[in-house]
């Protein structure tokens, strides 16, 4: 192998366990909108993306289906931002269930998370034994979320992730997801569309293979920003000049920071509204504020000069409002309430005490979720329930005027175009939205033939299988790296498996680049013996040729064949003693040694002449060479005394009584076969055979 390649690895080699399919199975938002979370696995690894709640829904059905999956098995839970149908559910799963991976969100997330969580604890109108946690709860999850930096690379159990602005909220971010050089970009909810104050998401540097992606708002397309605005601050003052009150249902966090900076900028350049107040009626608004002007450098551009000049969130037309024991509902007047959905809460309460003047108006400014109150009054009915159960006629102006800091299908489609992923996961949207968006990209692509895109939209807990197999490359590292100089074409090493690389060192280097060690195994074998010196270094010449003599301290003579296997008589025990170091071709030499061992006879017990009959002792002659060199080796000729040799496709030929060799083919086996013959003279008396 060239050093100066990577080395290439039959993949088909690899264990059975670390399997090539990748699978993602949304337990929430699957063809819905609502408790975003989603399962990823893959070589074993298992992600959770998220972890909300359904806000048209309450107590446990809110919660996506995780009674599906063991938590105990997840690996890694990763939080896009701070809205609760993404991180809601989120202490109920780290304080309730058995969960004992790793969590992470970023920084503002996490400070956010904290207040509009113990927000929604108070603020939810359900019995106490449908609460999923308690504030306690909210407080000790906090102690188990990490916190993560744009763009900082974390590893986790080997799986390697990254994150990216993602524009929508303050600290909402996109994952970027590595496992066995296969990515996944999670994208949670982002928005390509720069604001007044968050900049617009990021393009990843890095290709995915698979993009994870919102379809919320489907193939539908956002108005201008400028017209936008310039329609929500002309129907707010067309409201509130016929004698109003406009209400306008927002998140706490999120777009009402867009929103308050749009109308404190409105009222500044009309003087005669001045006189009309404008407030921002929620729980934590103080709290929330104090977050975003600690955050300002996570904002865009246009916010971190304003900082410079003053601070753009000490609002000079905005009044908080904690709670509606404290509003003096007198005249005309503008109150962003959460939470956004109606649900429960100052948005609720407003809307009910409010919505039977047909001079008041409301505004919605962002999504609406199916079942929820905002989604209802977008039809515009007759009439509506009260949380008390009373019907009340609606007389008041609807109106709605998308703030929603969510991709349109432009923005959508030039990410996917930007990035090329060949496979596409569309979550997070309505059924009929999803599906007209996943035509709509079908068509887009169908004649791009450079392009070539599989795009699923899976329902909850339907699973999406994909499978990635290529080729496994191992880095040669340490020594052998070094080695580059000399262009060895054969390279032998220790491959090493970390996190799903691969590395090729020498056994030196291990230490260096891992935390295992190596050592050395010795063993070492006794067998019985009861010839001499001489009887055995014969034996190891016949069966390996050259054998190393070493005398010892003991007197003792040491022999050393094939240079790995260290052999020597103990007298005293009447046993022969081998010691190698361990390992596949030391121990095949071994077995091989012991093998002869334990089948041949040593020159001792042979037979003297005397001991057999005169006529057997040709025979006697044949069994012994065969004995040494194999079966049916030797053959007796004609002559007395004269024998045919042939060992491994070499022939030779012996004379017994003269002492003669003759082999032409190979000199290595006419020495073995001269030191055969001196032993075997001596020990059938050839005077005798020869009077014979």
């Amino acid at each position: 192998m060239n050093v100066d390649s990577p080395f290439v690895i039959d993949s088909s080699n690899l264990p059975a366990e670390e399997s090539d399919q990748l699978i993602i199975r949304p337990l929430g938002s699957g063809q819905e909108v609502g408790r975003s979370c989603h399962m990823l696995e893959f070589k074993g690894k298992k992600i959770m993306l998220d972890c909300g709640i359904h806000p048209g829904m309450s107590g446990i059905e809110a919660l996506p289906y995780t009674d599906i999956i063991d938590p105990s098995q997840i690996d890694l839970l990763l939080i896009s931002h701070f809205h609760l149908d993404h991180c809601g559910g989120l202490p109920w799963f780290l304080e309730k269930t058995t969960f004992q991976g790793r969590c992470f969100m970023t920084h503002a997330t996490k400070a956010i998370y904290r207040w509009l969580l113990s927000d929604y604890v108070k603020v939810s109108n359900i019995a106490t034994e449908q609460m999923l946690y308690t504030e306690g709860d909210i407080e000790k999850s906090m102690d188990k979320i990490e916190t993560i930096h744009f763009h900082q690379e974390v590893t986790v159990n080997g799986i390697k992730f990254w994150c990216y602005n993602a524009g929508h909220v303050l600290g909402a971010a996109m994952f970027m997801i590595e496992i066995a050089g296969v990515k996944i970009l999670y994208t949670g909810d982002f928005s390509r569309q720069e604001d007044r104050h968050l900049m617009a998401a990021e393009i990843p540097t890095v290709k995915p293979d698979v993009l994870i992606v919102e379809a919320t708002y489907g193939t539908h397309i956002h108005e201008p920003r400028e017209e936008r605005e310039s329609r929500f601050t002309s129907l707010i003052h067309s409201i509130v000049r016929r004698g109003g009150r406009c209400l306008i249902p927002v998140f706490a966090l999120g777009r009402a920071q867009e929103l308050l900076l749009i109308l404190d900028e409105y009222w500044s350049e009309h003087p005669e509204l001045h006189d009309i107040p404008i407030f921002y009626a929620s729980s934590l608004a103080k709290k929330c504020m104090s977050v975003y002007q600690t955050y300002i450098s996570a904002m865009n551009e246009r916010i971190r000069k304003q900082i410079a000049i003053k601070n753009p969130f000490v609002f000079k037309h905005i009044n908080y409002l904690k709670s509606i024991d404290h509003f003096e509902d007198v005249g005309p007047s503008v109150v962003m309430a959460s939470p956004g959905m109606m649900q429960s809460g100052l948005s609720r309460e407003l809307f009910e005490s409010w919505c039977t003047d047909k001079r008041n108006g409301v505004i919605i400014a962002g999504y609406c979720v199916e079942g929820t109150l905002a989604k209802q009054i977008l039809t515009e009915p007759e009439e509506i329930v009260t949380m008390s159960g009373q019907k009340l006629p609606r007389k008041c102006s609807v109106d709605y005027i998308s703030f929603s800091a969510h991709t349109d299908y432009r923005q959508t489609s030039e990410f996917i175009r930007t990035l090329k992923p060949p496979h596409i996961v569309l979550v997070h949207g309505e059924r009929n939205e999803m599906n007209r968006l996943k035509q709509a990209l079908t068509r887009e692509y169908e004649d791009d033939s450079q392009h070539r895109i599989h795009i699923y939209n899976p329902k909850n807990t339907q699973a999406v299988e994909l499978y990635f197999r290529g080729e496994k490359m191992a880095k040669v590292i340490g020594k052998l790296a070094a080695d580059r100089k000399e262009k060895k074409r054969n390279i032998s090493g220790l491959l090493v498996k970390r996190n799903f690389n691969y590395h090729l060192m020498s056994a030196a280097d291990l230490s260096s680049y891992t935390e295992l060690t190596t050592c050395s195994v010795f063993n070492k074998q006794s067998l019985p013996y009861s010839g001499s010196n001489e009887s055995l270094k014969l034996q190891l010449n016949c069966l390996a040729g050259e054998v190393k003599e070493k005398a010892l301290s003991s007197g003792e003579n040491r022999f050393t064949i094939f240079d790995s296997v260290d052999i020597w008589l103990e007298e005293e025990h009447e046993c022969v003693v081998l010691e190698w170091k361990a390992g596949p071709v030391q121990d095949m030499f071994a077995d091989s040694v012991i093998a002869a061992l334990l089948k041949s006879t040593s020159i001792e017990d042979l037979p003297k002449c005397g001991e057999i009959e005169k006529e057997n002792i040709s025979d006697y002659i044949v069994e012994t060479l065969n004995e040494m060199f194999g079966e049916q080796a030797a053959h007796p000729t004609s002559e007395k005394g004269i024998f045919q040799i042939s060992v491994n496709g070499n022939s030779a030929v012996i004379d017994v009584f003269e002492k003669k060799v003759e082999c032409k083919s190979d000199k290595e086996l006419e020495q073995q076969l001269r030191n055969v013959i001196e032993n075997i003279t001596t020990a059938i008396q050839p005077v005798k055979y020869g009077a014979a």
